[in-house]
């Protein structure tokens, strides 16, 4: 109870899970805004199996490298802001810029709760509206990244990916 006598809830704002649609993008530095959707935060770790000489009763499962299976893939309302597909058209005419991608979740006050941040991304694909004349849908663009890792992010102040600092050198 609080010090008015009254039950305090079970859970506090400050506890419930983060919402979904609370981010930013930054892209070198620069905050990014329109992005309704971003996909491919997963990582991997292979597993190696073998079975040892004389042990039949279970195999050793080793943790082995650890790897990004998907793009990293974000999507938004096509606007007059050309960024992406400039630097997508960079990459066709073969200037390669590689930069860091950084993605933010938000607490319910619009504070930074998670980052992370990919190194060196690279678009390896962009994709434009659909157009369809019976809808009145939003146009959207996606461009999708390749990268080579997750850097040193911080949560809350607190560093928090630590052990990827040396896994992704």
């Amino acid at each position: 109870m609080d010090n008015s006598g009254r039950k305090e809830p079970s859970r506090s704002i400050g506890r419930d899970p983060y919402a979904a649609f609370r981010f930013n993008v930054e892209i070198d530095s620069l905050v990014v805004s329109g992005f309704s959707e971003v996909t491919g935060l997963t990582f991997e770790t292979e597993v190696e199996t073998f079975r040892e000489g004389g042990e039949n009763a279970h195999e050793w499962q080793l943790a082995g490298p650890t790897k990004f299976p998907s793009r990293l893939l974000l999507k938004r309302g096509l606007a007059d802001a050309d960024a992406l597909w400039s630097w997508y058209r960079d990459v066709m005419d073969g200037s390669i810029v590689r930069k860091r991608v950084t993605i933010m979740l938000l607490n319910h006050a619009g504070e930074e709760s998670w980052r992370w941040v990919f190194r060196d991304a690279c678009p390896v694909k962009w994709s434009g509206p659909e157009f369809r004349a019976d809808t009145a849908a939003i146009a959207f663009e996606s461009i999708e990244l390749v990268h080579k890792g997750l850097a040193l992010g911080s949560h809350s102040g607190r560093h928090w990916l630590g052990f990827f600092r040396d896994l992704f050198r």
